[in-house]
């Protein structure tokens, strides 16, 4: 199970309802953050969860509202007592920018590491397969689709028949070569069969619609996109600004036949996303606005 949190859905600058962008997943224990607007402890905390197990935070560019609630985060992760690594993935010069922001918080108790994207990249972490993908904004900006894997279902009855030690079973579906009892070599393809359906999530912001955005959210169970404007006469000042409307990022959802949609990053100038969700679900029906806390627990399909 993968639970998603919405910490923000606010654009350019918090407003007094509404905080800057940031997404929050936990998946077996293992926490992920992708971007860190102003504000971000203050959500995590409203939201009741805890900053301490966070060991990966994955930035999409460096505008402000993505990232400068990093140093107060930080600090509040080393005043939780955090000794373990801290991962920061983002584009080219992510050390340099982060370490410019935390010179104001000097004695962090635990080491950060950094990993600089240059390309679409897709790297492993904890049990999330993540695909960075670059969009098209005004500076390098990167969208993020996050897999949770599943393996098939294991075979008990040919363990059993091949002989396989019980105690060496959970070895077998953790992906693991064992030893039996005699000195023979069994592998999880002997007793594993095929991989299974898994979780897909995909987050996109701050960006202009592209093909490649539609390719990377293909089949997710959740897409989260930046809907900039909602009203219909802002469509130039979003190809101006590198931003999207609600009803581009509804038909980027449509083309890639994701489950559903939620609309986030919203202009301050727009009060309310709610006026214009009627027309947004006509191009696509499972569209929901998003909304500071709002959260969704995302589960592995039942398959017989």
């Amino acid at each position: 199970m993968l639970d998603v949190c919405l910490l923000g859905c606010g654009g350019m600058m918090p407003l007094p309802h509404r905080w800057l962008t940031s997404l929050m997943l936990r998946f077996n224990g293992n926490n992920v953050l992708i971007d860190c607007g102003e504000g971000t402890q203050v959500a995590i905390k409203e939201k009741g969860w805890s900053p301490k197990p966070i060991g990966l935070i994955c930035v999409t560019h460096f505008h402000a509202d993505h990232i400068s609630g990093l140093p107060g985060l930080i600090l509040t992760m080393g005043n939780a007592e955090k000794t373990d690594p801290l991962l920061i993935v983002g584009p080219k010069g992510v050390e340099k920018v982060c370490k410019s922001l935390l010179t104001i918080a000097p004695e962090i108790p635990f080491p950060i590491e950094y990993k600089e994207l240059n390309s679409d990249e897709e790297f492993i972490w904890k049990g999330y397969r993540i695909n960075a993908f670059k969009v098209n904004h005004n500076i390098t900006c990167y969208g993020y689709s996050v897999d949770i894997d599943r393996a098939g279902k294991f075979n008990a009855e040919e363990a059993k028949r091949l002989g396989i030690p019980l105690n060496k079973w959970s070895l077998l579906q953790k992906g693991e070569t064992v030893e039996g009892e005699n000195g023979e070599i069994f592998n999880p393809g002997q007793v594993m069969g095929e991989a299974r359906k898994g979780i897909k999530l995909t987050y996109c912001t701050d960006s202009r619609p592209t093909k490649s955005i539609a390719e990377h959210a293909a089949l997710s169970d959740l897409f989260i996109c930046e809907g900039m404007y909602g009203e219909e006469d802002k469509e130039a000042k979003a190809k101006e600004n590198k931003h999207m409307t609600f009803y581009e990022a509804a038909k980027l959802a449509r083309e890639a036949d994701v489950k559903e949609l939620w609309l986030t990053h919203f202009s301050p100038s727009m009060p309310s996303p709610k006026p214009y969700m009627e027309a947004v679900k006509k191009i696509f029906g499972n569209t929901k606005a998003g909304k500071d806390g709002k959260s969704k627990e995302l589960d592995y399909e039942k398959q017989e």
